[in-house]
């Protein structure tokens, strides 16, 4: 347990936590995005996570060497494009060709970076390998487990809302018809 005391273990738990917990506030209202707001046809909602689950198999593969040798650079330069890779869809979800493309690379990259953030718990616990390695899957089950809990608030309108406010929505989806 005194490994749990390292900062930078509970650095890299935290922000393995915080990547997942963004990636499945995005991830799990791909459906709604897809239909709803792109207005792609309904089959293409198993076609989306099947796009992203491409791209996290690529993140993990091309960023697995990179961050053996230098992890930060990879999670400096991985951060900062999954922080905009975040941003985009919701930018960009009125766009069709936009939206498919910018799936597989949010998984890429979100699978990129949180992989590099597993292998350095590993490292930061070397002492305490099985235990990193708990504390590790432990804080990504958290980040997607509670990340989903924003994007619900920003759908319904809002926290406490059970229901979209009047005139507004949020900037990636349509407000509904009063017909």
């Amino acid at each position: 347990m005194r490994a749990l005391r390292r900062p930078r273990l509970l650095a890299a738990l935290g922000l393995g936590a915080l990547v997942d917990g963004a990636t499945f506030c995005t991830f799990t209202y791909l459906a709604p995005l897809t239909t709803e707001v792109t207005g792609l046809a309904a089959g293409w909602v198993p076609g989306m996570p099947a796009l992203f689950g491409a791209g996290a198999c690529a993140g993990v593969t091309s960023a697995g060497r990179p961050a053996d040798r230098r992890p930060l650079p990879v999670l400096r330069a991985g951060g900062a494009a999954l922080l905009v890779g975040w941003v985009l869809p919701a930018l960009a979800a009125g766009h069709t060709t936009a939206t498919v493309l910018l799936v597989p690379l949010l998984g890429l990259l979100a699978f990129g970076v949180g992989s590099t953030l597993i292998t350095r718990v590993l490292y930061e616990a070397a002492d305490a390998p099985s235990l990193g390695g708990a504390f590790a899957t432990s804080a990504l089950n958290a980040g997607a487990a509670l990340g989903p809990v924003p994007g619900g608030a920003a759908i319904d309108g809002g926290p406490g809302s059970s229901a979209p406010r009047s005139g507004s929505a949020p900037c990636w989806r349509r407000p509904r018809s009063p017909h």
